[in-house]
């Protein structure tokens, strides 16, 4: 039998205690904790579905059609300040987009959490591969913060069409796209003129460089139409008629789903087709939203780089 050295020994008995020491003092290891919002969130779903649990089983299913775009007034019917449920869904769309931002913006962390890293992975590349890439570093940082607002304020109103107790967009009604249109309208025209002045930018948009004269009788009609009149109808419209069909394609399929259970009948098998459907809408819609929040803020962009730049 062999003996080992007594010196490496006992230099293997100080290195087993040493790593019995590290162990013991080592701190323990955090399993990783929901954020509060998540929790939050959670809670408040699970309100939305118990409230709405009862009348769903017990109601006959709603049939999407356009009267949901025209919902009961809660108070103020033929006023100014006539408020039904798209009014709610807006606030309450416009307070919960503020609240994340706000919440975002005052307590960035170090570690940023996912939430954190989403907002900012979404900002960042609206200012960097929209504002700077399509209008320069200078105008880009100029007008970063209104793109950014565009791109937030359209999307919190297209998503509210997948949340529970909501369950329809708020804008897909004309209000919303025709605030938003009417808010890029006004922000293209002034700064065209702040940057080239009242006569310079009315000049380059109805007068292009170059043409015979007798061609601006022709051509001048048409610049004013297309990008005094034609720009904000059509920002208005894209943005409507595709909420509005979102809404019905969506609203189609849980109400298919919800007649084939509720009658319990031999064809209540086909249910599962239009839960999956059901389903594969949803996300959709979510994609749906994302992407015209998206197109309107590149229009919206592309119309303000027109404006200050010559033709």
């Amino acid at each position: 039998m062999v003996e080992l050295p007594r010196q490496q020994t006992q230099t293997n008995g100080v290195e087993m205690k040493e790593a019995h020491s590290v162990s013991d003092h080592a701190p323990a290891r955090r399993t990783a904790s929901k954020p509060r919002w998540y929790w939050v969130s959670l809670a408040i779903l699970l309100i939305v579905i118990a409230l709405t649990a009862y009348p769903a089983f017990t109601q006959h299913p709603h049939q999407p059609a356009l009267e949901d775009f025209f919902p009961t007034v809660f108070f103020g019917e033929g006023t100014f300040f006539e408020f039904n449920r798209l009014t709610l869904a807006r606030v309450i769309m416009g307070v919960l987009v503020s609240l994340i931002l706000v919440a975002v913006a005052r307590k960035p962390q170090l570690v940023p959490s996912r939430g954190q890293m989403a907002v900012e992975a979404i900002a960042g590349y609206i200012r960097d591969n929209v504002a700077l890439d399509m209008l320069g570093p200078k105008t880009g940082r100029k007008f970063s913060g209104f793109i950014g607002f565009l791109f937030f304020g359209v999307l919190s109103m297209n998503i509210a069409g997948i949340i529970p107790g909501i369950n329809i967009a708020a804008s897909s009604v004309v209000a919303v796209p025709m605030v938003f249109a009417l808010i890029t309208y006004v922000t293209f025209i002034g700064a065209g003129i702040s940057k080239q002045g009242v006569g310079g930018f009315f000049s380059s948009q109805l007068f292009p460089p170059g043409l015979p004269v007798p061609m601006y009788l022709l051509i001048t009609p048409i610049e004013f139409l297309s990008n005094f009149i034609v720009r904000p109808v059509t920002l208005t419209l894209r943005l409507l008629c595709n909420m509005i069909s979102g809404h019905l394609l969506l609203g189609m399929t849980y109400f298919g789903t919800a007649i084939l259970l509720h009658e319990l009948s031999v064809l209540s098998a086909a249910s599962a087709l239009t839960g999956a459907a059901m389903f594969v809408m949803t996300g959709f819609e979510v994609f749906v939203a994302f992407l015209q929040a998206y197109i309107f803020t590149i229009l919206s962009t592309v119309y303000i780089k027109l404006s200050v730049e010559h033709h």
